[in-house]
């Protein structure tokens, strides 16, 4: 499994996990300081002392790169930000289908709705769920039951 943090942050933590090295620090006690295994220390010595630097350089990250580039998601995250009723919608909710709609309208590129949830945590939204309130809901009788009805139903302790 690819550990967390860009490409450039993981080449920083090699390069610094050889700085330690150098200094004569051991390799367990710069995994330790580092908080990574002992064997990728002893891996990324290997490395450089194979390809020297380029053994610890940054390699991109594998998988399909994405569809849209980071331009267009800083835009993406400002239509979202600003709302669906402002994107054309009827009411405020964003809901995957949307999302992949205006990806659509806006950049002309096409992602399903079930993959939208991935770009939208990469974005570092989260799925919100609305509140679930009836239509014929009346507040005022509700607070009205709350304090004549509620104190007399209620069960008191020791009874």
């Amino acid at each position: 499994m690819r550990p967390h943090g860009s490409p450039e942050l993981l080449e920083k933590r090699r390069q610094r996990a050889l700085a330690l090295l150098r200094q004569g620090w051991s390799p367990v006690d710069v995994a330790r300081r580092l908080s990574v295994d002992r064997r990728s220390v002893r891996r990324w010595r290997a490395a450089h002392d194979a390809e020297g630097q380029a053994g610890l350089l940054a390699k991109p990250a594998s998988g399909r790169p994405w569809k849209l580039s980071a331009r267009e998601c800083a835009r993406l995250t400002t239509i979202l930000l600003r709302g669906a009723g402002a994107a054309g919608y009827p009411t405020d909710l964003w809901t995957c289908a949307r999302v992949a709609e205006v990806i659509g309208w806006r950049f002309g590129v096409e992602y399903h709705p079930n993959h939208v949830g991935r770009l939208l945590r990469r974005l570092g939204f989260t799925p919100q769920k609305p509140e679930r309130r009836a239509r014929e809901r009346n507040e005022e009788a509700i607070r009205s039951w709350v304090r004549s009805d509620w104190p007399r139903v209620k069960k008191t302790p020791g009874a």
